[in-house]
């Protein structure tokens, strides 16, 4: 019985970490009044107020990770 328990916690556990996503690449503009980061593949992503913007610049890589909808960023980092 505990190895079944085990097992599932694991597969659960997992699964939760794949249904959430992120966008790596490099900043290509970033405009900290409005809170928009742009990769140099053309994604651009709003940071929300409650998230924490670390103090990044154009050329950087960087991680902007996403709930698991994808789509609302959660976290930038570097």
């Amino acid at each position: 019985m505990n190895k079944f328990i085990l097992a599932t916690s694991a597969f659960v556990l997992m699964t939760g970490a794949a249904l959430a996503s992120s966008a790596d690449g490099v900043v290509a503009k970033i405009n900290s009044d409005v809170r928009v980061i742009t990769l140099e593949n053309g994604q651009s992503y709003t940071i929300p107020r409650d998230v924490a913007l670390p103090a990044i610049q154009v050329g950087e890589k960087i991680s902007i990770q996403l709930n698991d909808e994808g789509d609302r960023v959660q976290s930038v980092l570097r």
